[in-house]
């Protein structure tokens, strides 16, 4: 604590400082001469506890400073106190005071490869390069924007970010569960939905009414295109190739009882053939059956001769009359497809066992109605014949794939040619 010190005393003299710590030790009476520099008042400074006074030159603790280093004693005492405030803590001298000096670790250095081994050093292995790591993404939250089903995160982008993640939902175990097997196989991209958007999925999948409608139709349209199409490839392919089988093997058996002297002329039953007819130009053959059965005769590929009713027409050795003949145009064979081609004076031949009768083309009648018979009668009308005579009818449907109407040609005959005498010259040539 620090007392006031007035310059003068109460009589006026002057306060003395060096009086008052003068040789003698005591204070002059009548007044003392002031101390100079402020000896005194920094002398009471340090006088006014007793328990921090310290030993003469030496500081209250020997671990503060006055500044970055420490300063010499009178001139620390002389230091005012508001500048000795600024004194601090020396934690490193306090350390080495009581602890004294501390000796640091020295690092070791790892010896190296050539003085590991010496001069017997193998070759030094080449060092593998590091693989380069790639960082790692930083996680970063997504905010879930489901407001039906209790999530925490977002699992739909997470799974997308994460495909590693498992993917099944609660539903799928629990089923399992219930089940009591495994798990169903969850695919490997992808997100489990919650239940609403399950429901709603599942909704998108079921077909509607229209859809159902429009795809049973459409399926029975395709099933009727297909039978179709596999109805026309039967009719224009497959009928051909069987009459042709059945007409081919019909003419071979003809010859071969002609070979054998059976089949002599005289009536003949249904269906049963009797004589080749040749068209030249056309490049046909086939066998001349017993009828117009169209199972019997004109779908095994054979052309039927008129027999029946009104349209029955003599054969071909008849003195007089109209041999009359049928055949397709199309499919089963289809003998009489290009008749239309023929021009008058064209060969038309009927061999039987015995002879060939042979007629010229002389007209033909593009289109009739399929009730006019009188086209296979004695004298044909529109034939251009004005008397009765031996001729040939040929009788098909028209236009072609169709049977709405008739294709009618006509030849007249002008050669009858025992067979002894070989083939007539329309076959040889």
């Amino acid at each position: 604590m620090t007392a006031l010190r007035p310059e003068r005393d109460s009589s006026g003299a002057p306060y003395d400082e060096n009086a008052a710590y003068g040789d003698g030790g005591g204070v002059a009476s009548g007044g003392a001469a002031a101390l100079e520099g402020g000896a005194l008042e920094s002398a009471v400074d340090h006088l006014a506890d007793p328990l921090t006074d310290p030993l003469p030159g030496q500081h209250p603790s020997p671990w503060f400073r006055s500044g970055p280093a420490a300063e010499p004693e009178p001139q620390r005492r002389a230091t005012p106190p508001a500048l000795r405030e600024q004194e601090w803590y020396d934690p490193e001298g306090y350390a080495r005071d009581w602890y004294g000096e501390q000796a640091q670790p020295q690092e070791t250095a790892e010896p190296t490869y050539e003085q590991l081994y010496g001069a017997y050093a193998p070759e030094r292995p080449a060092a593998e390069p590091e693989p380069a790591s790639e960082p790692e993404p930083a996680y970063e939250p997504i905010p879930d924007d489901e407001t039906v089903a209790l999530r925490t995160e977002d699992t739909r982008r997470i799974a997308e970010r994460e495909p590693e993640r498992p993917t099944e939902g609660r539903a799928a175990r629990r089923k399992a569960a219930k089940k009591g097997g495994t798990r169903p196989a969850q695919p490997s991209q992808g997100a489990p939905l919650s239940r609403v958007e399950a429901r709603r999925a599942e909704r998108a999948r079921r077909p509607s009414p229209g859809a159902v409608v429009s795809r049973g139709i459409g399926e029975l349209f395709i099933t009727v295109g297909v039978l179709m199409l596999l109805f026309v490839t039967y009719q224009l392919w497959w009928t051909n190739i069987r009459a042709h089988q059945q007409a081919n093997g019909a003419a071979r058996d003809l010859q071969n009882e002609w070979a054998e002297g059976k089949g002599k002329p005289g009536s003949f039953e249904p269906g049963q053939g009797f004589a080749l007819l040749h068209i030249p130009r056309l490049d046909v053959v086939v066998p001349v059956a017993e009828g117009i059965d169209k199972q019997k005769v004109l779908d095994r590929g054979m052309v039927g001769h008129y027999n029946e009713g009104s349209t029955k027409t003599p054969m071909p050795d008849a003195k007089t009359g109209n041999f009359a003949v049928a055949g397709h145009r199309n499919t089963h064979g289809e003998p009489f497809r290009y008749i239309n081609r023929l021009e008058p004076g064209d060969p038309i031949v009927v061999e039987t066992q015995d002879k060939y009768f042979v007629y010229k083309m002389a007209s033909i009648l593009p289109q009739t109605s399929p009730g006019n018979t009188g086209v296979i009668g004695p004298v044909p009308p529109g034939s251009g014949f004005t008397k009765p005579g031996r001729y040939i009818t040929l009788t098909t449907c028209t236009p072609e794939f169709t049977s709405k109407y008739r294709m009618i040609v006509w030849g007249k005959m002008v050669e009858e040619r025992p067979r002894s005498k070989g083939k007539p010259s329309a076959l040889v040539n």
